[in-house]
C-alpha cells in the first residue's frame, strides 16, 4: 500500500498505576507516551486559533523509505487533582515539532497537516465538555477521568484515520476541502468548550 501522507498516532499509555493513594493536592496526569508531557518545552505548540502551523514547525528530518510527504506528531493530554473535595484539571493539545516532518512543502500538504492538529484540538474540547459534565465521585473518580479520557482519545484516533482515508492522505483535493470546512464548523460548533483549563 502506496501512502501519501503518513500520520503518527500515539499509543496511549497512564502515567500512573492508580495503586497508590493520591496525595490531596498531587496531580496525576494522563498523557502520550512519546509526547513529553511539558507545558514549558520549545518543541511543543499548544494550538491556538489565532495561530496556524509553519513549515518552520516541522524540526524532524524526514523520513526515508516511505511515499509519505509528512508526518504531524499531536498529543491530548490531561493532569488533574483534588483540592480540598474539589476536582481540578489541565487539558493540552500540542504539535510536537521534533516529530513532525515535511518533504513536499506546499501550502495545499500544510493545510492537510493542520488538519490533524485542528483535529486534536476538537477532542481537546470535547474532553473538556465531557469534564464539565461530570458527576464527581470521590470513590471512583480516578477511574471514571480514566474512562472518560480512553474513549475520547479512542474517537479521536478515529476520527485522524477516517480523516486521512476519506481525503486518501489529502490526494482527492475535493474531499480534502470538504473536510478543511467540516473540521472548521466542528471548531465552530465546540467553541464554548475551547477556554479549558
Amino acid at each position: 500500500m502506496k501512502l501519501f501522507h503518513l500520520f503518527a498516532l500515539s499509543a496511549l499509555v497512564l502515567s500512573f498505576s492508580g495503586k497508590p493513594a493520591l496525595e490531596p493536592n498531587k496531580p496525576v496526569s494522563i498523557v502520550s507516551r512519546d509526547s513529553t508531557f511539558r507545558t514549558s518545552s520549545e518543541d511543543m505548540i499548544p494550538w491556538q486559533g489565532d495561530k496556524r502551523l509553519a513549515w518552520d514547525d516541522f524540526l524532524c528530518e524526514p523520513k526515508v523509505g516511505t511515499d509519505a510527504v509528512a508526518s504531524t506528531s499531536t498529543s491530548l493530554g490531561i493532569a488533574y487533582q483534588l483540592t480540598d473535595g474539589t476536582l481540578k484539571y489541565h487539558i493540552t493539545c500540542y504539535f510536537n515539532k521534533e516529530k513532525s516532518w515535511g518533504l513536499m512543502k506546499t501550502d495545499y500538504i500544510l493545510a492537510h497537516e493542520q488538519g490533524h492538529f485542528d483535529i486534536t484540538e476538537i477532542f481537546a474540547r470535547r474532553l473538556n465538555e465531557a469534564l464539565q459534565n461530570y458527576q464527581f465521585s470521590k470513590r471512583t473518580y480516578k477511574k471514571d477521568i480514566s474512562q472518560i479520557y480512553q474513549a475520547i482519545v479512542s474517537q479521536k484516533e478515529e476520527y485522524q484515520k477516517m480523516y486521512d482515508s476519506e481525503t486518501d492522505h489529502s490526494r482527492n483535493r475535493r474531499t480534502q476541502y470538504d473536510w478543511l470546512e467540516k473540521i472548521e464548523n466542528l471548531l465552530g460548533e465546540t467553541a464554548s468548550f475551547s477556554q479549558y483549563p
